[in-house]
Protein backbone atom coordinates (compact mmCIF):
# COMPACT_ATOMS: atom_id res chain seq x y z
CA UNK A 1 0.00 0.00 0.00
CA UNK A 2 1.10 3.25 -1.23
CA UNK A 3 -0.22 5.33 2.70
CA UNK A 4 -3.10 6.67 0.86
CA UNK A 5 -5.91 5.91 -0.37
CA UNK A 6 -7.29 7.10 -4.22
CA UNK A 7 -10.68 6.60 -5.68
CA UNK A 8 -11.69 6.45 -10.05
CA UNK A 9 -14.16 9.08 -11.52
CA UNK A 10 -15.09 9.47 -14.83
CA UNK A 11 -14.84 13.24 -14.99
CA UNK A 12 -17.25 15.53 -17.78
CA UNK A 13 -16.30 18.21 -19.41
CA UNK A 14 -17.59 19.79 -22.26
CA UNK A 15 -16.77 19.80 -25.53
CA UNK A 16 -14.59 16.71 -25.03
CA UNK A 17 -14.99 12.90 -23.77
CA UNK A 18 -15.28 12.24 -20.08
CA UNK A 19 -11.88 11.37 -18.80
CA UNK A 20 -11.29 8.69 -15.82
CA UNK A 21 -9.35 10.25 -13.55
CA UNK A 22 -7.68 8.36 -10.76
CA UNK A 23 -7.23 11.22 -7.31
CA UNK A 24 -7.15 10.97 -4.11
CA UNK A 25 -9.85 9.99 -1.60
CA UNK A 26 -10.08 12.75 0.55
CA UNK A 27 -8.03 15.67 1.94
CA UNK A 28 -7.31 13.61 4.87
CA UNK A 29 -4.67 11.65 2.96
CA UNK A 30 -1.23 11.77 3.89
CA UNK A 31 1.83 9.81 3.00
CA UNK A 32 5.69 11.44 2.97
CA UNK A 33 8.07 9.07 4.78
CA UNK A 34 11.16 10.19 3.23
CA UNK A 35 10.29 13.80 3.81
CA UNK A 36 10.26 14.66 -0.22
CA UNK A 37 7.03 16.75 -0.19
CA UNK A 38 8.54 18.29 3.17
CA UNK A 39 11.89 19.32 1.47
CA UNK A 40 9.99 21.31 -0.97
CA UNK A 41 7.62 23.31 1.50
CA UNK A 42 4.46 21.51 1.52
CA UNK A 43 3.07 20.72 4.95
CA UNK A 44 1.18 17.62 5.55
CA UNK A 45 -1.80 19.77 5.39
CA UNK A 46 -1.18 20.76 1.84
CA UNK A 47 -0.16 17.60 1.17
CA UNK A 48 -3.18 16.03 0.03
CA UNK A 49 -4.22 18.89 -2.21
CA UNK A 50 -2.57 18.46 -5.37
CA UNK A 51 -4.34 15.29 -5.75
CA UNK A 52 -7.77 16.45 -5.51
CA UNK A 53 -10.06 17.13 -8.31
CA UNK A 54 -11.04 21.39 -7.53
CA UNK A 55 -14.03 23.35 -9.48
CA UNK A 56 -11.03 26.08 -11.01
CA UNK A 57 -9.08 23.05 -12.31
CA UNK A 58 -12.46 22.17 -14.14
CA UNK A 59 -13.50 25.33 -15.16
CA UNK A 60 -10.01 26.06 -16.50
CA UNK A 61 -10.50 22.25 -18.74
CA UNK A 62 -13.26 23.48 -20.26
CA UNK A 63 -12.00 26.55 -21.30
CA UNK A 64 -8.77 24.59 -22.53
CA UNK A 65 -11.47 22.26 -24.43
CA UNK A 66 -13.54 24.94 -26.18
CA UNK A 67 -10.31 27.20 -27.02
CA UNK A 68 -9.28 27.23 -30.63
CA UNK A 69 -6.14 25.26 -31.07
CA UNK A 70 -3.13 27.37 -32.39
CA UNK A 71 0.05 25.85 -34.56
CA UNK A 72 3.60 25.61 -32.98
CA UNK A 73 1.95 26.87 -30.03
CA UNK A 74 4.09 25.82 -26.69
CA UNK A 75 1.23 25.22 -23.24
CA UNK A 76 2.30 25.28 -20.14
CA UNK A 77 -0.10 24.78 -17.29
CA UNK A 78 1.74 25.44 -13.59
CA UNK A 79 0.40 24.38 -10.32
CA UNK A 80 -0.99 21.80 -12.06
CA UNK A 81 -2.29 18.71 -9.70
CA UNK A 82 -3.80 16.51 -10.88
CA UNK A 83 -3.43 18.13 -14.67
CA UNK A 84 -7.02 18.33 -16.07
CA UNK A 85 -6.42 21.08 -18.50
CA UNK A 86 -3.17 19.89 -19.30
CA UNK A 87 -4.40 16.60 -19.81
CA UNK A 88 -7.72 18.40 -22.35
CA UNK A 89 -4.91 19.63 -24.11
CA UNK A 90 -2.27 17.19 -24.88
CA UNK A 91 -5.94 15.17 -26.01
CA UNK A 92 -6.44 17.90 -28.71
CA UNK A 93 -2.89 17.42 -29.92
CA UNK A 94 -1.51 20.66 -27.97
CA UNK A 95 1.84 20.75 -27.32
CA UNK A 96 1.43 20.92 -23.38
CA UNK A 97 3.84 20.90 -20.47
CA UNK A 98 2.54 20.48 -17.21
CA UNK A 99 4.32 21.31 -14.07
CA UNK A 100 4.33 21.41 -10.26
CA UNK A 101 6.46 20.81 -6.89
CA UNK A 102 4.57 17.83 -5.49
CA UNK A 103 6.75 15.04 -5.50
CA UNK A 104 3.66 12.65 -6.75
CA UNK A 105 1.85 14.53 -9.40
CA UNK A 106 4.44 13.30 -12.22
CA UNK A 107 2.77 9.71 -11.23
CA UNK A 108 -0.66 10.90 -10.98
CA UNK A 109 -0.21 12.62 -14.24
CA UNK A 110 1.46 9.21 -15.67
CA UNK A 111 -1.36 6.98 -14.56
CA UNK A 112 -4.79 9.59 -15.63
CA UNK A 113 -2.67 9.48 -18.83
CA UNK A 114 -2.57 5.53 -19.40
CA UNK A 115 -6.12 5.02 -17.95
CA UNK A 116 -7.34 7.32 -20.94
CA UNK A 117 -5.26 5.81 -23.62
CA UNK A 118 -3.11 9.05 -24.05
CA UNK A 119 0.40 8.77 -25.41
CA UNK A 120 3.07 10.66 -23.05
CA UNK A 121 3.19 14.37 -21.84
CA UNK A 122 5.68 16.62 -21.04
CA UNK A 123 6.11 17.05 -16.90
CA UNK A 124 8.65 19.34 -15.46
CA UNK A 125 9.13 20.01 -11.59
CA UNK A 126 8.19 23.64 -11.01
CA UNK A 127 9.34 25.26 -8.11
CA UNK A 128 8.01 28.79 -8.29
CA UNK A 129 10.82 29.89 -6.01
CA UNK A 130 13.32 28.56 -9.05
CA UNK A 131 15.66 31.83 -9.38
CA UNK A 132 19.30 31.89 -9.65
CA UNK A 133 19.71 33.44 -6.16
CA UNK A 134 17.29 31.02 -5.37
CA UNK A 135 18.69 28.26 -1.94
CA UNK A 136 16.52 25.29 -4.17
CA UNK A 137 15.27 22.41 -2.50
CA UNK A 138 16.60 19.20 -3.55
CA UNK A 139 14.44 18.36 -7.04
CA UNK A 140 13.26 14.27 -7.26
CA UNK A 141 16.19 12.12 -9.09
CA UNK A 142 13.33 10.84 -11.27
CA UNK A 143 12.43 14.95 -12.45
CA UNK A 144 13.67 17.42 -14.48
CA UNK A 145 13.18 21.18 -14.03
CA UNK A 146 10.92 23.34 -15.82
CA UNK A 147 13.05 25.23 -18.92
CA UNK A 148 12.24 26.79 -22.08
CA UNK A 149 9.36 29.70 -22.52
CA UNK A 150 5.66 29.07 -23.48
CA UNK A 151 3.08 30.87 -25.95
CA UNK A 152 0.31 30.19 -23.36
CA UNK A 153 0.68 29.94 -19.39
CA UNK A 154 -2.46 28.20 -17.79
CA UNK A 155 -3.40 27.91 -14.07
CA UNK A 156 -6.34 27.51 -11.58
CA UNK A 157 -6.75 28.42 -8.12
CA UNK A 158 -3.31 29.18 -7.81
CA UNK A 159 -3.47 32.59 -6.05
CA UNK A 160 -4.50 30.92 -2.40
CA UNK A 161 -1.51 32.47 -0.67
CA UNK A 162 0.11 36.00 -0.02
CA UNK A 163 2.98 36.53 -1.97
CA UNK A 164 4.31 40.11 -1.25
CA UNK A 165 7.40 39.06 -3.11
CA UNK A 166 6.09 38.21 -5.88
CA UNK A 167 7.28 34.56 -6.59
CA UNK A 168 4.08 33.76 -9.02
CA UNK A 169 4.73 36.59 -10.64
CA UNK A 170 8.79 36.16 -11.53
CA UNK A 171 8.41 32.44 -12.20
CA UNK A 172 5.80 33.12 -15.30
CA UNK A 173 7.99 36.00 -16.23
CA UNK A 174 11.01 33.17 -16.51
CA UNK A 175 9.16 31.45 -18.40
CA UNK A 176 7.00 33.29 -21.11
CA UNK A 177 7.56 34.10 -24.30
CA UNK A 178 8.25 37.42 -25.92
CA UNK A 179 4.48 37.48 -27.21
CA UNK A 180 2.26 35.47 -24.69
CA UNK A 181 -0.85 34.84 -22.70
CA UNK A 182 -1.52 33.97 -19.00
CA UNK A 183 -4.85 32.35 -18.13
CA UNK A 184 -5.68 32.18 -14.76
CA UNK A 185 -9.18 30.80 -13.27
CA UNK A 186 -9.84 32.24 -9.85
CA UNK A 187 -12.44 31.68 -7.71
CA UNK A 188 -12.95 35.53 -6.19
CA UNK A 189 -9.63 35.24 -3.99
CA UNK A 190 -8.07 37.96 -2.22
CA UNK A 191 -4.95 38.05 -4.16
CA UNK A 192 -6.06 38.86 -6.75
CA UNK A 193 -5.11 42.39 -7.09
CA UNK A 194 -1.57 42.42 -5.69
CA UNK A 195 -0.96 39.30 -8.41
CA UNK A 196 -2.20 41.97 -11.18
CA UNK A 197 -0.17 44.79 -10.06
CA UNK A 198 2.92 42.55 -9.88
CA UNK A 199 2.04 41.47 -13.73
CA UNK A 200 1.44 44.67 -14.38
CA UNK A 201 5.20 45.42 -13.57
CA UNK A 202 6.15 43.53 -15.69
CA UNK A 203 4.36 44.54 -18.64
CA UNK A 204 1.42 42.73 -18.91
CA UNK A 205 -2.38 43.65 -19.38
CA UNK A 206 -5.63 42.44 -17.43
CA UNK A 207 -8.63 41.29 -19.60
CA UNK A 208 -11.09 39.54 -16.48
CA UNK A 209 -14.11 37.58 -17.38
CA UNK A 210 -16.87 36.52 -14.98
CA UNK A 211 -17.51 33.17 -14.53
CA UNK A 212 -20.63 31.83 -12.60
CA UNK A 213 -22.18 28.52 -13.60
CA UNK A 214 -25.37 27.40 -11.94
CA UNK A 215 -25.51 23.90 -10.57
CA UNK A 216 -26.26 20.81 -12.64
CA UNK A 217 -26.33 16.89 -12.91
CA UNK A 218 -22.62 16.77 -13.40
CA UNK A 219 -21.65 20.48 -12.09
CA UNK A 220 -21.58 22.17 -9.08
CA UNK A 221 -22.41 25.38 -8.77
CA UNK A 222 -19.14 28.13 -9.52
CA UNK A 223 -18.30 31.80 -9.27
CA UNK A 224 -14.95 33.15 -10.10
CA UNK A 225 -13.10 34.54 -13.04
CA UNK A 226 -11.10 34.18 -15.93
CA UNK A 227 -7.84 36.36 -15.56
CA UNK A 228 -5.94 36.59 -18.97
CA UNK A 229 -2.61 38.71 -18.63
CA UNK A 230 -0.92 39.53 -22.04
CA UNK A 231 2.24 41.27 -22.81
CA UNK A 232 3.12 44.25 -24.63
CA UNK A 233 4.05 43.57 -28.40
Amino acid sequence: MPGYLIKHEDIAVDGVPDLHIRSLLDRQQFSDPQGLALSQGISSAAWPLFGLLWPSGLQLAGRMAARTMVAGERILEIGCGLALASLVSHRRGADVTASDCHPLAAEFLAENLRLNQLPPMAYRHGQWSESATDLLPPVPQDQQTLSGRFELVIGSDILYERDDGGLLAGFIGRHVAQRAEVWIVDPNRGNRAKFSKQMAAMGFSLQEEPLQQAADATHAAYKGRLLVYRNAD
